[in-house]
């Protein structure tokens, strides 16, 4: 079974049980989408929520007598906001019918990758051969199986720790991207200042008492992150099926807002707006095709 199934409250669903709902999806669908994949087959995506922009989705094709054959299914969680609109290339996984959104981001400093959750609209749109980046914006959020709250760094100078050297970096990688010899230069003296602060901060203090925000890659699959971010707002959802409560969380991580939903009983503390989440995260993101 999919291991982000009791992210979204399915956290105690037997084997039986799952092929039971994969079932029912299939028969009444909340929501259909259905064009060409790259093979020329009638693709389809069937979806249906459990708790407000959270559920699963079963992919598979119609055959020749107009019946579904599932090819596999996963679960998601729709971002409520456009979390980047740096151009998006769409790479299709190997195995099956599935893609992945790749772009690069300067506020993170490395390359976004994602599963893409909207298949089928982006084929529908781009068609199967197209090979253009895709420059309409992303809508990102994950899903979480395992994080704690922590609180918020205690700032003594009434800015938000870290924000100016985010946009300072971002800028100066921007520039270099464009081709500025010069801005790897410029960052030089502020990296040495930062340097030396840290290293005297580390010597007394946990580093997470220093570091605001992080995102970085988690395990060997592409699309999986560990990150520590902000949170902005934090809701309760129930699943409808199986009563399992989930936290909702919009995040401020490295200068992006996303969300990201975990079930309660995976979340150690109490999430509050100012405070702080970490954990692992299945990154997902929807194009903005219309």
């Amino acid at each position: 079974m999919h291991k982000f199934l009791r992210a979204i409250g399915f956290s105690k669903i037997k084997r039986r049980e799952l092929d039971d709902l994969i079932g029912n999806i299939i028969k009444h669908p909340q929501l259909v989408r259905a064009t060409n994949d790259s093979e020329g087959n009638e693709f389809a995506e069937l979806s249906r929520d459990f708790a407000s922009h959270i559920g699963i989705t079963v992919r598979g094709i119609y055959d020749e007598r107009d019946e579904f054959c599932c090819e596999y299914y996963y679960p998601y969680y729709i971002g409520s906001n456009i979390t980047t609109v740096e151009p998006v290339d769409i790479e299709r996984h190997a195995e099956k019918e599935a893609y992945a959104g790749v772009c690069d981001d300067a506020h993170l400093g490395i390359t976004l990758i994602y599963y893409l959750q909207n298949a089928a609209d982006y084929l529908a749109v781009n068609g199967r051969n197209a090979k253009k980046p895709f420059s309409g914006g992303s809508i990102l959020a994950g899903l979480s199986v395992e994080g704690k709250i922590l609180l918020p760094i205690a700032d003594r100078t009434g800015n938000n720790p870290g924000q100016g050297s985010y946009g300072r970096a971002a800028r100066f990688i921007e520039k270099a991207v464009d081709g500025e010899d010069r801005s790897p230069v410029s960052l030089s003296p502020d990296d040495i200042d930062d340097y030396s602060v840290i290293s005297r901060r580390v010597e007394k203090e946990d580093i997470l008492s220093i570091v605001n925000t992080t995102f970085m890659p988690y395990g060997i699959e592409s699309d999986q992150y560990s990150i520590l971010g902000e949170i902005i707002e934090c809701s309760r959802v129930v699943n409808s099926m199986t009563q399992e409560g989930i936290y909702c969380l919009k995040l401020r991580c490295k200068e992006l807002l996303f969300d990201v939903c975990i079930n309660e009983a995976d979340l150690m503390g109490i999430p509050e707006a100012g405070r702080r989440f970490k954990g692992n995260i299945w990154m997902q993101g929807s194009l903005c095709t219309q």
